[in-house]
């Protein structure tokens, strides 16, 4: 339920912005996703030596943790920061 009430925030947030603010906010978003990606992939080193590797368990292990950077994209603050470093960039050129 928490987790639920987690997206509908973030929804909303996004819902006040319109027309280029909303693809950069998607565009930050993705990139903090990517960053998120790299350190998941760093941390969770999910090698077990008591268990044998089994055939796909990388595959599943990278859906796994793609899917969690996504959900968490957006919270971690690295998105609106840089959302508000170039939206300062652009107003700054004009």
């Amino acid at each position: 339920m928490l987790y639920n009430n987690y997206n509908v925030d973030k929804v909303l947030k996004n819902q006040d912005l319109k027309g280029d603010d909303k693809v950069l906010k998607e565009q930050t978003d993705a990139f903090e996703s990517l960053v998120l990606k790299f350190l998941l992939d760093t941390s969770l080193k999910l090698d077990d030596p008591l268990y044998p590797k089994q055939a796909g368990g990388e595959i599943y292990q990278s859906m796994y943790k793609e899917s969690l950077s996504k959900q968490l994209s957006g919270s971690f603050g690295y998105s609106e920061l840089l959302f508000n470093f170039l939206k300062e960039q652009q107003l700054g050129k004009r």
